[in-house]
């Protein structure tokens, strides 16, 4: 798909903003435009949409100013945060506005009786919890992209993290948010620091997953935990998916406070042991019979888990699972959660992730219907000439096996047939899931991937979602093309 913008950005509105702004927060240069252009959703190596400015604001009183002027000008604005998003909801719209919100990035307020942040919405993940760590505190959304995630990014997605079946995402941690309108109006919505109410809407909520296509998040008033004294990480090989997924239901039933835990199949799997047989020119010791492998961990007090680790065990030993005896195996997922570089052993996939980008149809699959969904995938895959990388299914939803399953595949930035064939799959793959009662995105968001036919998820309640954007945004101008058609977007 190409981006076409409806309309050509008077002059008069960059002006305007450096007017407002100040000429240091406005930048018009081609190499900071270009530089925008992409995230990491798979596309034509050759393809690029430039926003028409790009502008770098510092407080919600910036933000409020650049929403203001491209209202009076009927412009586009487009958020934009770390650039990691897998389904092009951070792409800019031609003849645009940019907001780079990564200058938003003070901790404004630690509160540790009360285990409550306050933050403007651009600063990293990695950099907040860098902060907390002085207070012996932790935000424990943790996804891979965190060195360069925002807490903004993270609320706007939705998108998933490593201890999501302990402490679950971005709506369970959101107490407040200051937020930026359509119209360039500052608006706060939340209970501040309070962990229940029963007043009002949750407003806040709205914001969680909307993309920046009903208002532009600022600032978050946040839950936070008590950083784990210590934590141990194990792996455990079953005959089949159902297995895995059956033991991880024994734990949450027995009482044990499960950490994180991914349940990877066979394909998925040799990605691990091929990093292995890199390093050391053999293969772990796993059993061929082996089609899922369960991860998990617990954190807290090294008394309390262990006990919990040895319990754990007794159930997968119970299932007929298989202890991974390979310590480095182990670790190297936990270690692949924690680092970018391509280096032996130290992340999840072979060097060949250097010719082929990591693509992924991200689904909400009941529990029952994952073997189910697995053939599935296999099958649509092989139909659009995909090579398969293989399934991973996370767990979102703090003490539940709620399945938010990575479907994944490689894809040739380089061929763009093969990026139409990606984006073919994705939209078979969705709706497989919601023909399985399930949900067509848990991580990636709508973005530009599913706008198109969101109404087969959603039916009629999609006209009131449309309502709703027209309060907060009544001249479709954030983000536009994002979850929904518009004006802006043409095929």
């Amino acid at each position: 798909m190409k981006y076409l913008c409806g309309v050509k950005m008077n002059e008069s509105v960059v002006d305007e903003l450096k007017k407002r702004l100040g000429k240091d927060k406005v930048f018009t240069d081609d190499f900071i435009r270009f530089s925008y252009s992409r995230d990491w959703s798979p596309r034509p190596a050759d393809y690029y949409s430039l926003p028409e400015v790009v502008v770098k604001p510092t407080s919600t009183e910036d933000v409020a100013e650049v929403v203001r002027v491209a209202y009076e000008n009927d412009v586009p604005v487009v958020p934009f945060a770390g650039g990691t998003g897998m389904g092009g909801g951070a792409v800019p719209v031609e003849g645009c506005i940019l907001i780079d919100t990564r200058g938003l990035n003070r901790l404004l307020e630690v509160d540790k009786e009360n285990m409550v942040v306050v933050t403007q919405a651009g600063i990293t993940v990695s950099a907040l919890n860098e902060e907390l760590a002085k207070y012996g505190l932790w935000w424990p959304h943790d996804p891979e992209s965190k060195p360069v995630s925002t807490v903004g990014a993270a609320i706007a997605c939705d998108n998933d993290g490593t201890f999501g079946i302990r402490y679950g995402k971005a709506a369970d941690y959101l107490l407040d948010a200051v937020v930026v309108t359509g119209k360039g109006e500052v608006v706060r919505l939340g209970h501040r620091k309070a962990l229940c109410s029963s007043t009002g809407y949750k407003l806040h909520w709205l914001m969680v997953g909307a993309e920046g296509t009903l208002g532009i998040v600022t600032e978050a008033t946040l839950r936070v935990f008590a950083k784990p004294e210590a934590r141990i990480v194990e792996a455990a090989v079953f005959k089949s998916l159902s297995s895995a997924v059956s033991v991880l239901e024994r734990m949450i039933q027995a009482g044990l406070s499960v950490e994180s835990a991914h349940i990877n199949c066979k394909k998925r799997l040799q990605f691990y042991t091929h990093a292995y047989r890199q390093k050391y020119g053999r293969a772990p010791e796993i059993p061929e019979w082996a089609e899922a492998i369960l991860f998990f961990s617990f954190g807290g007090d090294k008394e309390v888990i262990e006990f919990s680790r040895n319990y754990a065990l007794r159930l997968v030993e119970d299932a007929g699972g298989v202890l991974v005896k390979e310590r480095e195996l182990v670790e190297s997922w936990w270690t692949s959660k924690h680092l970018l570089e391509f280096e032996p052993f130290k992340q999840k996939w072979p060097d060949s992730q250097r010719v082929k980008k990591f693509g992924a149809a991200d689904l909400g699959i009941p529990v029952g219907r994952i073997e189910e969904a697995y053939r599935k995938y296999l099958e649509i895959a092989a139909k659009n000439g995909l090579e398969v990388l293989g399934m991973c299914v996370y767990h979102q939803r703090p003490n539940r096996v709620s399945p938010s399953i990575s479907f994944a595949v490689f894809v040739d930035d380089g061929n763009p047939d093969e990026v139409r064939r990606f984006y073919d799959y994705v939209s078979e793959m969705s709706k497989m899931a919601v023909n399985l009662e399930g949900t067509m995105s848990t991580y990636i968001g709508d973005g530009e991937r599913l706008g198109g036919f969101n109404r087969y998820e959603h039916g009629s309640a999609l006209d009131y979602m449309l309502e709703v954007k027209r309060v907060f945004d009544p001249k479709n101008i954030l983000n536009p093309g994002k979850k929904f058609t518009s004006k802006w977007i043409k095929d």
